[in-house]
């Protein structure tokens, strides 16, 4: 039973209706705010009040009265139309919603599963810009037939018809051979009673005119004729295929409907004004469907290798590290000699490294350090060591290659340091070149993350830590230093990370502590220099569950697009 109430609320008085309901073994009231006043109409707004309360009772299942709420006042308004139209034309017609309004009702509708949206494609025969004209003013054959009387020159009947002069050869062959005109010598034209017939009644092509648009595939046979006449004629009508919309309704449809849910209780989108004359209060805001599938936005973003980069570079700055650049040409003193690398060793074949046809040689640098790397090659300069022992040859140094690695910007930063320098950290992550075979796990061009630490004080446990440090910031919690070999770091080490999805090793670099052969040439006095070169492709491919390292290159639009951002 709805009764009223006065409620006092700060001072203020104010009507309310009440009913109360019962739930399970619960008693609960439903209010309804009326005003300061009872207005005059109490007794109508009763009997609202109570047939909503009584809706409520009825049994709606919870999901159904959510879907509801989230409708969109498009979605509310075409409802009732859809059981009997099925088109969007005739959805357009009966709503007299706007067809942009009803398109985007019946999408929302269709992502909520609501309904389902078929589409046809149909071949349509519509008027042509001339035959838009045609259809107003007769087709020219037509006024060509008015314009004669008696026997008459063509020019005075292309005069008289306003017709042009294509048109009028249009017309003399049409007629012709429906037997309608008499050519008289002299260009003289005279209609015939074929001719007159012709006047007294619209031929099929007129009728056809007047009854487009058609489908092509819905043509009677008189049709067809007409059809087949006119399209030798230019611009009279044209041939669109278009594509037709129309709905097939689901069970929640039916679901919805049965349940007889109102919507005029339901606010969406709060105002000023509302919240003023109080109009929100017991009535509910249309909900958020966070669930209905929306539009992708395919917006500006950084290609993700290069976000990758910038992380990387991010990382190594926090650890206090400074960034080092050098030219991707160097020649073969600072890309292998500076780094105690034979000039007989394999690595500095042709099957493995980019040497430069144009300019094939560069310049070596000051003789100081020419010779210490010379003296390391032949006879260990001074470092104990015996070095290669072998007569070091100045012209193989100066060839120029493409960097195979950018351990080259290490040797030449090491030589541009003094020793008031010192410690000094250094990183960089650059491009660097191998005369590789391509394949899923090759390339020829690659990126290298290469740092050093030249510090009295380090050892090789700071090289695990740094390492160790590093990987865990790009995620990888689990990191493994093993026993390695590279001919210009002793000790050496090569670097594992645990790949958590593949539970297995992956190998992602090689490090070590510079040989005394490669610092003492370059910086004049034996320090430890901790150094790292890391394979960037590798540890970022498993970060994108890239499986083909090529992938990272494609420049694929739909892969950049829906590549997930480097964030860790």
């Amino acid at each position: 039973m709805v009764y009223r109430k006065q409620v006092e609320i700060k001072g203020q008085k104010y009507w309310y209706l009440f009913h109360t309901v019962r739930s399970g073994d619960k008693y609960l009231k439903k209010s309804k705010y009326i005003g300061k006043e009872l207005p005059k109409n109490i007794e109508e707004i009763e009997k609202k009040f109570s047939e909503e309360v009584k809706m409520e009772k009825e049994e709606i299942p919870k999901e159904i009265r959510e879907l509801a709420e989230t409708l969109h006042p498009y979605e509310r308004k075409i409802l009732p139309f859809l059981k009997d139209n099925k088109s969007l034309k005739e959805l357009v017609k009966a709503s007299k919603m706007q067809e942009i309004e009803v398109m985007r009702a019946l999408q929302w509708l269709e992502n909520k599963n609501i309904l389902s949206i078929k589409k046809e494609l149909k071949e349509v025969i519509s008027l042509g810009s001339n035959g838009k004209l045609y259809l107003q003013n007769d087709l020219p054959e037509k006024r060509f037939l008015k314009a004669i009387n008696g026997i008459i020159s063509v020019d005075k009947i292309k005069e008289k018809a306003g017709l042009e002069k294509d048109e009028i050869n249009v017309c003399l062959g049409l007629l012709r051979r429906k037997a309608a005109i008499e050519i008289i010598p002299g260009m003289k034209i005279k209609i015939t009673d074929n001719g007159k017939k012709l006047l007294q009644k619209p031929g099929f092509e007129e009728l056809f005119l007047k009854q487009l648009p058609l489908e092509s595939k819905n043509l009677t046979q008189e049709q067809k004729y007409a059809f087949n006449e006119l399209k030798k004629r230019k611009g009279i009508i044209k041939t669109d295929i278009v594509t037709e919309r129309n709905i097939e309704l689901a069970g929640l449809y039916n679901d919805l409907i049965k349940a007889k849910i109102s919507f005029k209780n339901i606010i969406d989108e709060l105002s000023p004004a509302i919240i003023k004359d109080s109009s929100w209060r017991n009535k509910s805001f249309r909900r958020y469907d966070i669930k209905i599938n929306v539009p992708s936005i395919s917006g500006g973003r950084r290609h993700f290798v290069n976000e990758a980069v910038e992380y990387i570079k991010k990382v190594w700055l926090e650890m206090g590290f400074k960034e080092m650049q050098g030219p991707l040409l160097q020649t073969s003193f600072w890309n292998f000699d500076a780094l105690f690398t034979a000039q007989d060793h394999p690595a500095r074949e042709m099957q493995d490294t980019f040497f430069i046809k144009n300019p094939e040689k560069g310049k070596l640098p000051e003789k100081r350090f020419v010779d210490g790397v010379k003296n390391a090659h032949e006879n260990g300069f001074k470092t104990g060591s015996l070095g290669w022992r072998y007569k070091w040859n100045p012209e193989t140094a100066m060839k120029n290659v493409l960097r195979t690695h950018t351990t080259v910007l290490s040797a030449r930063t090491i030589a541009s340091l003094k020793k008031d320098d010192l410690p000094a950290k250094y990183f960089t992550v650059g491009k660097c070149f191998r005369n590789e075979t391509v394949d899923w796990c090759h390339l020829f061009e690659l990126c290298q993350v290469e740092g050093i630490v030249v510090d009295p004080d380090v050892n090789f446990k700071n090289l695990v830590g740094y390492l160790t440090e590093f990987y865990k910031k790009l995620g990888y919690d689990k990191v493994r230093i093993r026993p390695g070999y590279f001919p210009y770091t002793e000790m050496s080490a090569e670097v594992d990370v645990f790949h958590p999805v593949r539970k297995e090793w992956v190998e992602l670099g090689g490090s070590g502590i510079f040989r005394p052969e490669v610092v003492k040439p370059l910086l004049g006095i034996e320090v430890p220099v901790l150094a790292w070169g890391l394979g960037m492709e590798r540890a970022i491919s498993m970060y994108y569950n890239i499986n083909d390292i090529r992938d990272l290159y494609r420049n694929d639009l739909k892969q950049l697009r829906e590549m997930k951002a480097w964030l860790k």
